[in-house]
């Protein structure tokens, strides 16, 4: 529970910093007018848009749906193409439709990535203003310095500061929790908010300006896709018993205690500026600026972290170019860092900070990206009740259908400030969304394509065998494709060592990489060996025939593949030197195609792809790593042979 905390409730503990003062902010183009019904209406809508989206759909619902016990958006996707329990499997259409709409909510949380740390850190920062108004100039470049800060220790890894990170956001929602609470007492009539009267009566009363405040009011569920995210890290029973028993009475003690204090500041000549920092004591208003500092930076060390793991799953599952992965922690695996993201991340930050300056501005962007996550993780789960878990579909039909109205008048709200910046998550959203899905089509263009080049793995054998290649001493481990309908081809690099050099080693092992759509495989089922291939003719009695082995790894495993086959050769006992095998990689060189053929050269179509999702394709594959350092190959050892295709 004490490490959920630190990392899991990070985005939606700090929620309250900027939720109510934004709801009441003159700078919000539709602001609402300070009174004690509206008070009374919105804290009522916060809390049950907290009661409804966090403990209703995610805690009770939502965090059911593990793959193997991870959680996030790409696990959801992953559900889909499982059987029922009837032993039926989803439409093939209705499973595509569902993917793209995961792939945007995907692409829509590494956009909350970028505006989290934004409008988290310049929220607390905004503190210092209550303690003194001439700090005012200093919260920009406050606010960039701990962004700069934050993404430069991001190599080192969250595996000493996080045993920090617990202990500090405990603290935080006991502060925030008493504080409210303190306030509550001073006048108690705001617990009238907790019944949903106040805030059907809200919307009744003032249709307009309540349906303009939901844009603010879904600031107050940011981060429930957290919860959900960070699943595999510390399991359903202690992310629920941590929201449960603190986090969610701390968070409705807070809010509550807001709304205590504007509605005993009625008077005022304008409405309550900062009304979260004014609900302590003067003495503690610096100590709280300190510790809202260090909770913001812990909810976007939170959010980056989720960034990092799901691109790394977007990598794995094949809708992005492979990056270079850095393990952070010998001990937990999910510690990932993502250097070209991570540097990404940070100046996307830095333009967000310089371009909105405050968190009332930025807070109708960060609103739309949870928005819209919100509502593509509600509907694929609604798939996945009705038919992985049979759960009735009367009651699944009836509670989705409503929880989706929902958001989609959240949704219809935050559209009414694509203006005041509600557009920017979506332009990022989608130029994320364009860039993996066309990774993905361009994936399966370029796998025909070397498919093609490579040829059969049984034919190029009777040619080692009919030509009378020579055989030289030592292991040649050849990393293969692993061919979607079973068939095997010949490595790139294996053709070109026997048609070029007209020699093969005595032993060669062809491994073939798969990654499942499971997050982990057992270490007794990542390898399994396929006899020695035969060649064209059926032969596979000679001892330098080449075996083929397959190694199998989780979406959220490190492929280290000699340490795999290593392990299989052990278990096996086969007739493999390791010690001092060379290693062969096959590589290709993506080139733009000039023209605008679409075939592939021998009468097959190929996957169409326009001209500038052809460009797009290219460059994005420049991203990618060095395939022996993702694989974790002796470098010494190693050697890269390859092929240009164009597309």
């Amino acid at each position: 529970m004490l490490g959920a905390l630190g990392v899991v409730f990070g985005d939606i503990g700090t929620s309250p910093i900027y939720t109510v003062q934004t709801l009441f902010s003159p700078d919000d183009p539709h602001p609402v007018p300070l009174s004690a019904d509206n008070v009374l209406g919105l804290v009522s809508m916060v809390f049950w848009s907290v009661t409804l989206v966090v403990t209703v759909l995610y805690v009770g619902v939502v965090l059911r749906a593990d793959n193997h016990g991870e959680g996030g958006l790409m696990s959801l996707i992953t559900l889909l193409g499982r059987r029922g329990r009837d032993g039926r499997r989803l439409s093939p259409r209705l499973v595509a439709g569902l993917t793209a709409a995961g792939i945007a909510g995907a692409s829509l949380f590494l956009a909350d990535s970028m505006i989290t740390p934004a409008v988290s850190v310049l929220s607390a920062v905004e503190g210092v203003e209550v303690v003194n108004a001439g700090f005012a100039p200093f919260v920009v470049p406050i606010t960039l310095v701990i962004v700069v800060v934050l993404f430069a220790v991001q190599r080192y890894g969250t595996a000493t500061v996080g045993r920090a990170f617990g202990p500090v956001m405990a603290l935080w929602f006991v502060v925030i929790g008493v504080a409210g609470l303190f306030q509550v007492l001073g006048n108690p009539s705001v617990l009238r908010a907790l019944s949903p009267t106040y805030a059907v009566g809200f919307f009744l009363a003032e249709p307009g300006i309540a349906f303009f405040a939901l844009a603010t009011v879904v600031l107050s569920v940011t981060g429930a896709e957290a919860l959900y995210a960070d699943l595999g890290h510390f399991g359903r029973p202690a992310i629920t018993r941590a929201w449960l028993f603190l986090v969610y009475p701390a968070l409705l003690l807070s809010y509550a205690g807001q709304g205590a204090l504007l509605l005993g500041d009625l008077s005022a000549a304008g409405p309550v500026k900062a009304p979260f920092f004014l609900s302590v004591p003067s003495w503690a208003l610096v100590p709280l600026v300190v510790l809202a500092t260090a909770a913001t930076v812990i909810a976007s060390q939170a959010v980056i972290t989720g960034a990092f793991s799901a691109v790394r799953q977007a990598v794995r599952l094949g809708y992005l170019p492979r990056l270079r992965i850095t393990h952070t922690s010998a001990h937990t695996i999910g510690q990932v860092y993502v250097p070209w993201v991570n540097w990404a991340l940070m100046v996307a930050v830095v333009l967000l900070v310089v371009a909105f300056e405050s968190s009332a501005a930025l807070a109708f962007a960060y609103g739309m990206a949870v928005t819209g996550t919100i509502l593509i993780s509600t509907s694929i789960i609604t798939v996945v009740a009705a038919h992985q878990w049979s759960w009735p579909r009367p009651v699944v039909i009836a509670g989705g259908g409503a929880m989706a109205l929902l958001m989609l008048l959240f949704l219809a709200a935050g559209l009414s400030k694509l203006s005041h910046g509600a557009w920017v998550p979506l332009v990022i959203g989608a130029a994320l969304f364009t860039v993996m899905t066309t990774w993905n089509r361009g994936r399966a263009t370029v796998t025909r394509l070397r498919t093609r080049q490579e040829g059969p793995l049984e034919a190029l054998l009777t040619q080692v065998h009919e030509d009378g290649v020579a055989r030289v001493p030592g292991t040649a481990v050849y990393l293969n494709r692993a061919a979607e309908d079973g068939s095997s081809t010949a490595p790139l690099a294996m053709r070109a060592t026997v048609e070029h050099l007209h020699v093969l080693h005595e032993r060669v092992v062809l491994v073939a990489v798969e990654t499942t759509q499971s997050p982990y495989v057992p270490l007794d089922e990542v390898a399994r060996v396929l006899r020695p291939v035969p060649d064209a003719e059926g032969r596979t009695e000679g001892p330098g025939d080449p075996v083929q082995v397959v190694l199998r790894f989780g979406y959220m495993q490190r492929t280290d593949v000699p340490d795999a086959l290593a392990a299989l050769v052990e278990r096996e006992g086969l007739d493999v030197d390791l010690d001092g095998a060379s290693w062969f990689l096959s590589t290709i060189e993506l080139r733009r195609a000039s023209g605008d053929d679409d075939g592939d050269g021998d009468g097959s179509p190929q996957v169409h792809l326009p001209r500038w999702q052809r460009g797009l394709f290219t460059a994005t594959s420049r991203l990618t790593t060095d395939a022996a350092r993702s694989f974790d190959l002796p470098s010494a050892r190693t050697v890269v042979m390859g092929s240009r295709i164009e597309v």
